[in-house]
């Protein structure tokens, strides 16, 4: 764990006064006693927040300046009140304008989060994760735990495609294989996975040892021409960017026999003009960018049946501050190998995000598509 400051700063400006007002509103006070309250420990916190929004926050936040001991909940109070959508800092008018107008998810940038996230080792997500090493969403409905939640989110996933044995399915960013693996063991299908991870290609072929009909292809999905009776997607859809989604959907569409299911699950925002967010951007998934249901539904259009929409991201607090819960207790073990900015790092990408779910600013999507429509109607699973 880090080390807390004890020494407070204490802002006397019309900055910090017009920030005082702002956070008040959300129920925040500077320097208060409670844990979702901010405790300032350097000058420009503010100032960095307001002319650079999540970026700034986050940055000074890695560096020590300030400290919230209920970071979730600060987050969630903050976003809550909207107050992330309406300080709009003119600093970040370039980023907004490169996301819209430059292609940052094409073929060549697609391996840069494969390497600079997904490849942090093995051993770092194995110790965060569930023991299938799930890096999505679970499904708390019935579950007590993080592995019940996400063992049943994999069986949501096979009973909603409707796998039976002899099935051949395509996952198109199937990270460590979890669902691979439990579609095979569960339901007798055989799984082909894409990656841009070579560490998850590595991890895969000790998947493939224990004698699993499951593939791993170390490769871009628009590279993908092969069939299948199915086609899923879980978590992977936030790399591929506004500007490809009808191709994603395209190649999905062409991967997918006539009579097939396509499963896509995928965070969602609520309000499509907003930009990626520029901190989650730098570092942690560069070049992503969460979709908006309309965006989505335009990819699709004249492709795809929509048959079914399933909104549980309410579930993606509880599974964030299980992943959270499990990078302190296993942090000794990695602290020497990733030091105390990449904690401070990882805690705010945990916690912020956990926030941003709990206040429903971000959602958590599962559409199943069919190319023709089921014929007598989708029987919907939940």
């Amino acid at each position: 764990m880090t080390a807390k400051r004890d020494t407070l700063f204490a802002p006397d400006s019309s900055t910090h006064r017009y920030a005082e007002s702002l956070l008040a509103e959300a129920g925040i006070r500077i320097n208060g006693d409670r844990p979702r309250d901010i405790q300032l420990h350097a000058p420009g916190v503010i100032e960095s927040a307001l002319s650079r929004a999540n970026l700034g926050l986050g940055e000074s936040y890695m560096r020590g300046d300030w400290e919230a001991e209920a970071l979730d909940e600060f987050f969630h109070c903050l976003m809550s009140a909207r107050l992330n959508r309406r300080v709009k800092p003119a600093q970040l008018v370039y980023h907004a304008l490169r996301a819209r107008l430059v292609n940052l998810q094409n073929i060549r940038r697609a391996w840069q989060v494969g390497r600079e996230h997904y490849d942090l080792g093995n051993e770092f997500y194995a110790a965060m994760l569930d023991s299938r090493m799930t890096y999505t969403c679970g499904y708390w409905k019935n579950a007590a735990n993080l592995d019940e939640a996400q063992a049943a989110k994999l069986d949501l996933v096979c009973r909603k495609l409707g796998l039976k044995p002899g099935m051949r399915v395509l996952d198109i960013g199937c990270g460590w294989g979890s669902f691979m693996a439990y579609a095979a063991e569960h339901y007798g299908v055989e799984c082909v996975g894409l990656t841009v991870s070579t560490e998850q290609a590595e991890f895969g072929k000790r998947l493939m040892k224990q004698g699993l009909p499951v593939e791993f292809r170390l490769k871009d999905y628009r590279e993908e021409h092969e069939t299948f009776d199915r086609v899923v997607s879980i978590g992977m859809f936030e790399h591929v960017g506004r500007k490809n989604y009808r191709e994603f959907m395209t190649v999905a569409h062409r991967c997918l026999k006539d009579d097939g299911l396509f499963l896509l699950h995928t965070i969602g925002k609520n309000v499509a003009s907003t930009p990626p967010d520029p901190w989650i951007d730098k570092y942690i998934f560069p070049n992503g960018e969460i979709p908006s249901f309309n965006r989505i539904a335009e990819a699709t259009n004249g492709l795809f049946v929509l048959e079914d929409v399933h909104n549980f991201g309410a579930d993606y607090d509880r599974t964030l501050m299980a992943w959270y819960e499990n990078f302190c207790a296993h942090w000794p073990a990695f602290r020497e190998q990733y030091g105390e900015t990449f904690y401070r790092m990882w805690r705010y990408y945990l916690l912020s995000c956990a926030g941003a779910f709990r206040a429903r600013e971000l959602q958590l999507w599962q559409l199943v598509l069919s190319k023709n429509g089921v014929a007598g109607g989708y029987a919907r699973v939940v």
